[in-house]
């Protein structure tokens, strides 16, 4: 559905990306992360015809995003960071104006308006003035007017930039809905939110890709060792932590700090020790509360991979 191919983009001297390659399939939600200035936008703009590549090729659905943009542009719906809503006119009516300019029939209009109203939630402010709407529901009509025309290929660059909490579990929701029937590439800098929208996950760094797969996948590559969340009624003493060190196969204990009971035990990711130290524990006439495995989360992953790559940088000669 979507196919970049060495996709490169240079400002004069300066480099935005370089052989940027990666593929979405068709009904996939992927989600495109990296620090500010690693070349997001700049691939999010080539591919919805904004702007061409200095090299490589872009293509929606088979169609060159350089040499067939009209017929790309009639595929895809795109909400950019910044919103370009006319905030002067009545949702309703900016709603109109798109329709007219991505071609829908006249006698389709009003039916097409009232479906995206519905999908967005926007039927209590459709006669309102844009400008007098909430930040959230500026957020809703933007994702309205991309999807007017029903696009195969949603292509999201920070939907819920600048929304409070609340506004951004309502987005959420709404993106997850539309995954059902669109191809959704999205952009985002809360990373959390990828992890619960997106199957898998692109991420980039200074113009390049430095990864591309799941996150499950992704933590399985990136844990190089396993660490279990232990909790006991009462302080963890010195001796506990000791004799838990001592288990076959843990490479480390040390306390959590935001409880005293608390602590984190490192293993070796050849075994599940959970077992063991919970045997442990009630020999020794612990009070277990809790014994959890704890996984890379999708922010420990963006940062080591970033990381990483800097020192290797700095490393190189």
């Amino acid at each position: 559905m979507i196919h970049a191919q060495g996709v490169t983009k240079y400002y004069g001297p300066l480099t935005g990306i370089e052989g940027v390659s990666f593929q979405v399939e068709r009904g996939e939600v992927v989600g495109f992360l990296g620090p500010n200035g690693a070349g997001k936008s700049t691939t999010m703009r080539i591919l919805t015809c904004y702007m061409p590549a200095t090299a490589g090729t872009a293509t929606i659905d088979g169609l060159d995003c350089f040499e067939q943009s009209l017929q790309v542009r009639s595929r895809i719906g795109y909400l950019p960071e910044n919103v370009p809503l006319y905030t002067d006119l009545p949702v309703r009516r900016f709603l109109r104006f798109v329709a007219s300019a991505k071609g829908v029939e006249g006698r389709k209009e009003k039916g097409e308006i009232d479906r995206v109203v519905a999908v967005c939630g926007l039927e209590k402010v459709a006669g309102r003035i844009i400008g007098h709407l909430s930040k959230g529901y500026r957020q809703r009509v933007g994702l309205a007017q991309a999807l007017v025309n029903s696009p195969s290929v949603l292509i999201l660059d920070d939907p819920t930039t600048g929304l409070d909490p609340s506004q951004i579990i309502e987005i959420r929701k709404l993106i997850k809905g539309l995954s059902e029937r669109h191809t959704i590439l999205l952009s985002s800098h809360i990373l959390p939110e990828v992890a619960q929208i997106c199957q898998r996950v692109i991420i980039m760094n200074k113009g390049r890709i430095i990864a591309t797969d799941t996150p499950s996948n992704l933590t399985h590559q990136l844990q190089k060792s396993a660490h279990v969340n232990v909790e006991v009624k009462g302080a963890a003493s010195p001796a506990l932590m000791d004799a838990v060190h001592g288990l076959p196969g843990v490479l480390g204990v040390k306390h959590a700090n935001d409880r005293e009971g608390r602590f984190i035990v490192e293993t070796d990711r050849a075994e599940d020790l959970r077992p063991h130290i919970a045997r442990l524990l009630v020999e020794r006439g612990e009070s277990l509360l809790e014994l959890k495995l704890m996984d890379l989360s999708l922010e420990d992953i963006f940062m080591q991979l970033v990381t990483e790559e800097k020192v290797q940088e700095e490393g190189s000669p």
